[in-house]
């Protein structure tokens, strides 16, 4: 799968196994950057009809507003001169105006809000397909708190800027308009009215670098309380066994209270400006009222101008105050569209070369490592120089200590990540040269904890094969032994999964995985520690979905239970990333090395159980 194209993606150039896990990755908040502006606005593009439609619909919504404390100066000196049909003529003009308002207004607001949607669902899309393909490194060195963070809080900051942009723009032409009308007016009272505007611009210059400092500060607050509540969520049940339930909510206590903080001194900073911008208004206010009332007595000024002149400074200092308010929602927006574009800058280190073609059917169903040397830290490699091949419907067993290499193996067989040295070749071709879609077709994994998505059986079973049919979702789990367990269950293939299928067994996931496995009929299937956490009876059941998920297959085994891969066609004993022997488990046993050592500790450990539990050692010798 391939993420949309980015509207605008200058070169950027972090490092091939990035991460964002650190807090200096969310500290964003800073001078605005008319790069990450353009490059959101750019998103604007697809939607100009919309965006084009709203900026009119704006003009005409600020326009009949502006002329409505006008009509109503012109109505009242009508009434009070007896003018009878100018003052009914003023009326109608004045319903006009209104209405027009009001209708213009509503246009506005739909297309600036489906506007934003239609933005914000570019931007989500984006977003999730360029996390589809992102590399696996990238993905271990992050945090997920975070990620989730700018998936839904960022995103959503952007949204709120997108859906009050309009209001903006009709703010400034208010403020514009309001400005020029009470010049036009009465010039003198106009440029009396407006001498508190350098009072408030000099405030406005005191007041933006705190603001700066307080949104930093409660998005970094954020950040931190959402990941650490992500962590005790994913943790839960760990959390739990340990008791540590009073800690751990003492810990998220301290975070919370500091976001609430941060939260509280954000909103106090931004709204800061309303009582100030009130107070002017208020000054404002009395110089209309001292000045253009002496006028009025004098005769200088008409009652419906000095009306007018009211209306138009209670209204003069509402796009003041509103624009100071989505000042604060752009510098978030515009803070939250830097950590995005910081997400979608990430280079796709795994993908396809230009015109890379697919393995084809005809491909022999070989794995073969050539002189590989791989690391997560490239400065620090886990495997050293590994070659092997797997035969066509070969069963090839990998076995070792912990952090020998194993699943090093099958993540880069999968191209999960490539090599530093070396090639990975499947059916005869590096992996490197041919299509990932095709890799997947070709290969299988079922991993030592299943993953199940929310949803049934049966779409879990179908998951990476959509087009399979009813029939051959229960032919593939008769076949590994879960159809008796499933129609058992409530809903039989029907019945819907919770979270990551915790309300079936472990046994029972791995057997609906390897149904999966079945249904999509790979031509090389891989099992790490397939059967590591499941029982003595529930393997046995396993045992037998494996004889025929193998049937006629290659096959890369991982095992700790030696016992399991017995009958493997060659096993490979790996230690610190290099190969140490290789062989049948009768040739292995036969020599002094270290997969006899460890099948012996294996089998000697465990009839020292069943003398602990039976107190019969012959019992145990013999089993």
């Amino acid at each position: 799968m391939s993420a949309p194209a980015d509207p605008i993606n200058p070169a950027a150039a972090p490092t091939r196994r990035a991460s964002l896990g650190t807090p200096e990755g969310d500290d964003v908040f800073g001078v605005f950057d008319p790069n990450t502006a353009r490059r959101f606005f750019a998103y604007l593009g697809p939607h100009k009809k919309d965006f084009i439609g709203s900026q009119v619909a704006v003009l005409f919504s600020a326009g009949a507003q502006l002329s409505l404390p006008l009509l109503i100066g012109r109505v009242l000196d009508s009434a009070v001169k007896g003018e009878v049909h100018r003052f009914h003529q003023s009326l109608i003009v004045f319903a006009c105006a209104a209405c027009a308002f009001a209708g213009m207004f509503f246009v506005e607001q739909w297309l600036s809000l489906r506007l934003a949607n239609r933005v914000i669902f570019d931007v989500r899309r984006h977003m999730f397909a360029h996390l589809q393909d992102i590399s696996l490194s990238f993905m271990d060195k992050t945090h997920v708190g975070r990620m989730m963070s700018r998936l839904q809080g960022d995103v959503g900051s952007l949204q709120d800027f997108l859906e009050s942009t309009t209001g903006a723009v009709g703010d400034f032409v208010m403020l514009i308009g309001i400005a020029v009308v009470l010049v036009s007016l009465n010039l003198r009272l106009g440029l009396l009215t407006l001498t508190v505007l350098p009072a408030l611009i000099a405030i406005r210059a005191i007041w933006l670098p705190f603001s700066k400092k307080a949104f930093r500060a409660a998005r970094d607050a954020s950040s931190t309380a959402n990941s650490a509540l992500a962590e005790n969520i994913n943790g839960v049940r760990t959390v739990q066994e340990t008791r540590r339930e009073q800690v751990n909510f003492e810990l998220y206590a301290e975070k919370a209270q500091d976001n609430f903080k941060a939260q509280v001194g954000a909103a106090m900073t931004s709204q800061i400006m309303v009582p100030t911008v009130d107070i002017l208004t208020g000054l404002a206010m009395a110089v209309v009222i001292v000045l253009g009332g002496e006028a009025a007595i004098g005769g200088g000024i008409e009652v419906g101008v000095m009306v007018s002149f009211i209306l138009y400074v209670q209204r003069f200092f509402d796009p003041v105050r509103m624009l100071s308010m989505q000042y604060t929602v752009m510098q978030r927006a515009m803070a939250a569209a830097r950590r995005i574009f910081e997400i979608l800058d990430v280079p796709l280190a795994i993908t396809d070369k230009a015109d890379a073609p697919p393995l084809t059917a005809a491909a022999e169903p070989t794995v073969e490592f050539d002189q590989v040397t791989f690391g997560y830290d490239p400065a620090r490699p886990i495997l050293h120089d590994v070659s092997f091949k797997v035969k066509p419907h070969e069963v090839v067993a990998l076995v070792g200590p912990t952090g020998s290499g194993k699943t090093s193996i099958i993540a880069l067989a999968h191209r999960f990540y490539d090599a530093d040295r070396g090639r990975v070749l499947v059916g005869g071709r590096d992996v490197r040269d041919v299509t990932l879609d095709s890799l997947g077709r070709t290969i299988g994994m079922v991993l030592q904890e299943p993953f199940l998505f929310t949803g049934t059986i049966e779409e879990n079973i179908r998951y990476n094969t959509p087009g399979a049919t009813r029939e051959q979702v229960v032919a593939a789990a008769k076949a590994v032994s879960a159809h008796d367990f499933i129609m058992r269950l409530p809903d039989g293939y029907g019945t819907r999964l919770g979270q990551r299928g915790r309300n079936i067994s472990v046994g029972q996931r791995q057997l609906v995985s390897f149904a999966r496995a079945l249904v999509a009929d790979p031509k090389i299937l891989i099992l790490d520690e397939a059967t590591a956490n499941i029982d003595s009876f529930t393997e046995q059941a396993i045992q037998r979905a494996l004889k025929v998920l193998f049937e006629g297959r290659t096959c890369i085994v991982i095992a700790h239970r030696l016992g399991t891969i017995r009958d493997a066609d060659r096993i490979i004993v790996l230690n610190q990333g290099r190969i140490l022997e290789q062989g049948s488990h009768d040739e292995l046993m036969a020599r002094d090395g270290l997969y006899r050592h460890l099948y012996t500790s294996a089998h000697a450990s465990f009839d020292d159980q069943v003398v602990a539990v039976t107190g019969d050692a012959e019992f145990a010798s013999r089993t």
